[in-house]
């Protein structure tokens, strides 16, 4: 049998406050982010390698960009380099690019978030295509 002390009725009544803690965030990328998951989509697996020693002695000679494509902040980098494989492989991506992308910051629900919209925009490209 339960106890109740009714000495101390307030307390007993009083009500439970709502943990909002509880509530999972929703995954999510800034429209930065997302414009760098847009753009991978043209970049090619290429960018992803470093230039060559040649490539970069005639980029120096004649002008050009060295295959140069990468970013700048080492944040939106990985998440370049990530959406670029995804782009071309969908949800094998290398082990070592996925580290990467968590040492960036990102996280398990982000990489799913990215891999699943770009699968999604693979689908709608492919059924364009027909």
């Amino acid at each position: 049998m339960a106890y109740l002390d009714f000495a101390e009725p307030a307390a007993a009544l009083a009500p439970i406050a709502p943990r909002h803690d509880l509530v999972p965030a929703k995954p999510s990328l800034t429209p930065l982010e997302w414009s760098v998951v847009a753009l991978a989509q043209r970049d090619s697996l290429s960018s992803l390698r470093a230039p060559s020693r040649l490539a970069t002695a005639f980029a120096t000679i004649f002008g050009g960009n060295n295959g140069g494509t990468r970013l700048a902040d080492p944040r939106l980098e990985a998440l370049r380099r990530v959406s670029v494989h995804a782009w071309y492989h969908g949800f094998a991506i290398p082990e070592s690019e996925i580290d990467r992308f968590y040492e960036a910051g990102f996280d398990v629900e982000q990489l799913e978030l990215v891999v699943t919209s770009i699968s999604r925009g693979r689908s709608q490209r492919r059924r364009r295509s027909f």
